[in-house]
């Protein structure tokens, strides 16, 4: 069987490394073609199981462009020769409407559409060119899934998708992976030392991230606090950069891409985010599994993610002062850190283990297929 992915991005972040682990765990029955709609942006591809068949090839149509017709009757074309069509995010939607316009004509495969949240240019507002064009989209596919209760309910409401072909599925992760403390020396580049904390995040380092606001909320905690983040993208320079404007610089530690993030996450003393957009962030989960209290702006479902013990260090969005005071808190309170995480790896291990995931992917992807079976 044959896969086509269709990605706005494939380096690595919480969409992106989902995926790459759902074609790791399907097996080697199937066989992947994984496009960017990002020429290059193929990082995730190292977090893929290297037994899997993969191919990303360099001559599939542009996905990013003016959508004539022409150009999507190309993409369509495409899409020929495949047994399913998976599609993600904004950047890939201009192959989705390829597919609504030239399904029929070219019988096209099934495609399922995922929708995992907002770069910075809607982080604050939808657009309604954007949602119109949505709307018409994503009429002829068999299924559009999303992770959050907020993006369920635009998808119903404001993109006007029949109940039917809405399917939300939270991010799972291997929790038990989550129970082993790592090693001080694991980052590359960086070592945990004695009478280190660390304050870490794991995230794409783009703009949406925020991650310079992470950086000032950090700035006025104890020399012995560490700001980990763990990740790659475009800000790096922008986040090292107000680490050296606030004096913090010797603090500030970003090594890069990890593609095992149980290996890592256990360093940490205290999760953070500082995102302006979220949905069901997979790194909020993994924070969780590692027993570790999470800070964070009330996006997308982050609030009703964490243990209630949590919930009084999900702060208002955008409330920089916020974000530092809670911050400060859990740093002077060791017990309350120990408390909290113990509260939240027990709601990851009973809510968010990744075998209800898989199974409810298997179940979307088989319903399309007509099979009711996957793979």
């Amino acid at each position: 069987m044959r896969i086509l992915h269709l990605h706005s991005s494939f380096d690595p972040g919480g969409k992106e490394l989902r995926a790459a682990r759902l074609m790791s765990l399907f097996g080697r029955g199937l066989s992947h073609t994984v496009v960017s709609a990002q020429p290059g942006a193929l990082g995730a591809r190292q977090a893929v199981d290297r037994a899997i068949p993969v191919d990303y090839p360099d001559s599939f149509p542009p996905l990013a462009g003016r959508p004539g017709l022409g150009r999507l009757q190309r993409i369509a074309q495409a899409m020929r020769g495949h047994d399913l069509v998976l599609t993600y995010n904004w950047g890939a939607m201009d192959a989705v409407m390829a597919h609504t316009l030239f399904a029929r004509a070219f019988a096209l495969p099934p495609l399922v559409h995922h929708e995992d949240g907002f770069n910075q240019d809607e982080a604050a507002g939808l657009k309604p060119l954007r949602n119109w064009y949505r709307r018409i989209a994503l009429g002829q596919s068999a299924a559009l899934v999303v992770p959050s209760e907020r993006l369920e309910r635009i998808a119903l409401e404001v993109w006007q998708q029949p109940r039917g072909r809405v399917h939300r599925i939270v991010n799972g992760i291997a929790t038990a992976a989550y129970a082993r403390k790592p090693r001080p020396d694991t980052l590359p580049r960086v070592v945990k030392r004695p009478g280190e904390f660390w304050v870490g995040t794991l995230a794409g380092l783009r703009a949406v991230k925020n991650l310079p606001r992470l950086v000032r909320a950090c700035a006025a905690l104890p020399e012995a606090w560490h700001l980990v983040i763990v990740g790659e993208g475009p800000e790096r320079e922008a986040i090292r950069a107000e680490a050296l404007r606030l004096g913090i610089g010797h603090r500030l530690h970003l090594p890069g891409f990890v593609p095992d993030p149980a290996s890592v996450v256990g360093l940490f003393d205290l999760f953070a985010l500082s995102s302006d957009s979220e949905q069901f962030p997979i790194s909020v989960v993994e924070a969780m599994a590692a027993g570790l209290p999470v800070v964070s702006p009330a996006v997308g479902d982050v609030a009703g993610m964490v243990a209630a013990e949590n919930r009084p260090f999900v702060v208002d969005p955008g409330n920089e002062a916020a974000l530092a005071a809670a911050l400060a808190t859990l740093a002077a309170d060791a017990p309350r850190r120990e408390a909290i995480g113990r509260a939240n790896r027990a709601r990851a291990v009973a809510d968010y283990d990744e075998a209800a995931m898989v199974a409810a992917y298997r179940a979307v992807y088989g319903a399309a297929l007509g099979t009711g079976r996957f793979p």
